[in-house]
């Protein structure tokens, strides 16, 4: 469904704005040459088409005023989303540099790392989110994001035939870099998910939407994980990335080395791994608050 809606905005931009269906061809061959995922393809599509369509003329044809102006409402709207103004800039950026505009590059604003520790929950805690879970497929849905770190669209992406119960793996496609790789299927896992076959018989995708066989939506996902959250008396403000998160510093704790848990976390660069180090408890860092040593 979202992907329809992304899809809908680029198609209304192609028909409604001159010139914006050949700029959109440019910016679509050249994600494709360069090995990115369709998922960034739509989110900067999206992000072009709507300013494309707020001013009625092609991204690239903007000068700095209108440009700036429009980051400037959305940095400022009712409910401002980070994650759409780095799509518009990034997009932008991309956009221009295809185009041989570099002057326009240079001038679009620096976005800053987010250096914000990511939320994790204790072992415990993962353990009273999954039993808090009263459905079937949302127990199973959960665990088995945390279980192989999947991100939101790679769970929702899965497919039945993803998951090779046989050598005990899972076959991650389109991902965010869209590079895939395997991760272990834990076999309590697997039997949660045979369990969960046998009961709603899902066709095609492993975790079908409202109609059988169609994609999982981003809020069939979202919701399951909000709610169980509430219902498990859990007051961190946590998400299903956080799951994610959990998996990473859970591994790094039990021992694993950094790199490999790269490889499973299916991250390009090794720095944005280090971040867990941060976050985990271990076995070489201090465990105790100096002040528990001074009344000793």
């Amino acid at each position: 469904m979202e992907t329809l809606k992304l899809s809908r905005i680029i198609d209304r931009a192609k028909n409604e704005v001159t010139g914006f269906a050949p700029m959109f061809e440019k910016l679509e061959q050249k994600v494709i040459l360069g090995g990115m995922s369709k998922a960034t393809l739509l989110n900067y599509g999206r992000c072009i088409a709507k300013i494309s369509l707020h001013f009625q003329i092609p991204a690239v044809e903007l000068d700095e005023t209108q440009i700036n102006g429009y980051l400037q409402h959305l940095l400022m709207g009712d409910r401002p989303s980070k994650s759409y103004f780095k799509h518009t800039v990034y997009g932008l950026r991309f956009l221009f540099r295809i185009h041989d505009l570099s002057d326009k590059i240079i001038k679009l604003p620096s976005i800053k790392n987010d250096t914000k520790l990511p939320v994790v929950l204790s072992p415990s805690e993962c353990k009273l989110l999954f039993k808090s879970a009263r459905i079937l497929k949302h127990r199973v849905l959960l665990a088995l994001i945390y279980s192989a770190g999947l991100r939101l669209l790679e769970v929702r992406n899965l497919k039945i035939s993803d998951v090779d119960f046989h050598r005990l793996m899972i076959h991650i496609r389109e991902t965010k870099y869209n590079k895939d790789r395997y991760v272990p299927l834990s076999r309590m896992i697997a039997r949660g998910l045979k369990k969960y076959i046998a009961a709603y018989h899902p066709k095609h995708y492993l975790f079908n939407g409202k109609s059988i066989g169609s994609q999982l939506s981003p809020k069939g996902v979202q919701w399951p994980m909000r709610e169980t959250i509430k219902r498990a008396g859990i007051a961190k403000k946590a998400s299903v990335h956080t799951l994610r998160h959990s998996y990473a510093t859970h591994l790094l704790e039990q021992g694993m080395d950094v790199d490999t848990l790269r490889k499973l976390l299916g991250h390009a660069h090794l720095s944005t791994t280090l971040i867990y180090l941060h976050v985990a408890r271990l076995d070489n860092s201090a465990k105790f608050s100096p002040i528990d040593k001074l009344y000793q």
